[in-house]
């Protein structure tokens, strides 16, 4: 049994997407992927992870900025755009991130660094932590970068998960939603709501995967299955740098999250940015490319002072 849903297809969306030309399509046991492979192939490989309800598109400023100097690989997760299951999946952080490890062993491709936004550097931080068995492709890793990182429960956990978990569980809830979202302005709510304002294709692109209900169980699977309760631990066995890049006006993901993170690692160092919200990679790539070009090539194994 798959999620059930209408997905994108590629050959529809194909001419607007964003970095189209390196995108490839992969198979695992349990998924169907779609990977993107910008970026030059002597550069230190970074693997980017994007939060719940995004797909690759959204790291499309981030790439275009830093793509001469690095090489990338950047999946939509499961169930996420055009990533499709091929059972019933396991969309908790621990199923996630056992998924991104089977899909960096099936492309052979070992990342030296890992940077995730929102939801996707919770992912990258339990990879990183190797608190499950995982391949030796994850054994380059030198650190992780977290952009707003969603690392706390979130506020009114207890009624939301449920809500999440009811939803999920009726098809129709989905379609519902993507029905609204391509009729009405609630599309266009949402992503004011990330207090980032960000260019039109990625205002586009975002309206269209709300108009797949596949994708939109796949956020809501993922929302109900999360469980960041036992997050603490993970971070303080985190061994490798933590650089944490954060926002103070993100109304999604409160600073603090970031603030805590930095205080729970014992190796990670925090940089505030002020304004932005939640999708600042988004709205100002030049500024976050720096911050990630700086702890990449400045952080060593070595150097890395708590923050």
């Amino acid at each position: 049994m798959t999620i059930a849903g209408t997905w994108l297809k590629w050959r529809d969306e194909k001419a607007r997407w964003p970095h189209a030309g390196t995108s490839r399509f992969i198979s695992t046991q349990n998924f169907d992927w779609h990977v993107q492979l910008p970026g030059q192939e002597t550069g230190p490989k970074i693997l980017l992870l994007h939060g719940t309800g995004a797909s690759s598109h959204s790291w499309r400023n981030l790439v275009s900025q830093m793509e001469g100097r690095f090489q990338f690989m950047v999946p939509d997760l499961p169930c996420h755009g055009f990533t499709t299951p091929k059972s019933t999946p396991d969309l908790s952080l621990h199923g996630m991130a056992k998924a991104i490890a089977a899909l960096l062993e099936k492309i052979d491709v070992k990342p030296d660094v890992i940077l995730g936004h929102s939801a996707g550097a919770a992912i990258g931080v339990a990879l990183a932590a190797g608190t499950f068995a995982t391949p030796a492709n994850l054994g380059n890793v030198k650190q992780v970068v977290a952009i707003n990182g969603a690392f706390l429960p979130i506020r009114g956990y207890r009624l939301f998960s449920p809500m999440a978990k009811a939803l999920f569980a009726n098809p129709l809830s989905a379609t519902m939603f993507s029905m609204l979202a391509g009729s009405t302005p609630l599309g266009g709510n949402l992503l004011e709501a990330t207090g980032s304002s960000i260019d039109p294709l990625g205002r586009d692109i975002y309206r269209t995967l709300l108009g797949s209900s596949g994708h939109v169980r796949g956020a809501l699977g993922m929302m109900a299955a999360w469980d960041l309760s036992r997050f603490d631990d993970l971070l303080r066995h985190l061994k490798l740098p933590l650089t944490l890049i954060a926002t103070r006006d993100d109304p999604m993901v409160p600073h603090d999250n970031s603030v805590h993170a930095a205080r729970t690692a014992p190796r990670a160092q925090l940089v505030s940015l002020s304004t932005g919200g939640h999708l600042v990679h988004e709205c100002n790539a030049q500024e976050v490319a720096r911050q990630i070009e700086h702890a990449v090539f400045t952080r060593t194994q070595n150097g890395a002072d708590a923050a």
